[in-house]
């Protein structure tokens, strides 16, 4: 079936569309394959783009997962030597739930006020 969107397009063709399709349609010239040898060149280095940060990380986190394992060890011996105050110390200074979720939200009404004083 035939849109009637396009018949209409085909019937209120002027003088002037028809002579650019009649330019335009003259047969693509022969290049010996020149032009598709390029297309997969810049597909292949396309590809080769996308996949080159994600192959590096699989490969430097291979890498890594060793120093990893023995720094987190050392972490894990180095905790015991600590005095067990020092953690309830810490524990004091991190922002609870609540003071974050409130930040959150002071922080979301400042940047609308500065956006409606813009306009």
């Amino acid at each position: 079936m035939i849109s009637k969107i396009i018949n209409m397009a085909d019937k209120m063709k002027d003088a002037e569309d028809r002579l650019l399709e009649s330019m335009f349609a003259a047969p693509p010239i022969a290049d010996d394959g020149f032009s598709a040898s390029v297309v997969g060149k810049v597909r292949r280095r396309l590809w080769l783009r996308r996949l080159a940060l994600p192959v590096a990380m699989l490969i430097g986190g291979a890498i890594a997962i060793k120093p990893l394992t023995a720094f987190v060890t050392l972490l894990a011996s180095l905790s015991a030597l600590l005095p067990q105050e020092l953690f309830g110390v810490i524990a004091e200074f991190i922002p609870q739930a609540q003071t974050v979720v409130l930040g959150a939200l002071l922080l979301a009404v400042c940047l609308l006020g500065m956006r409606t004083l813009e306009d």
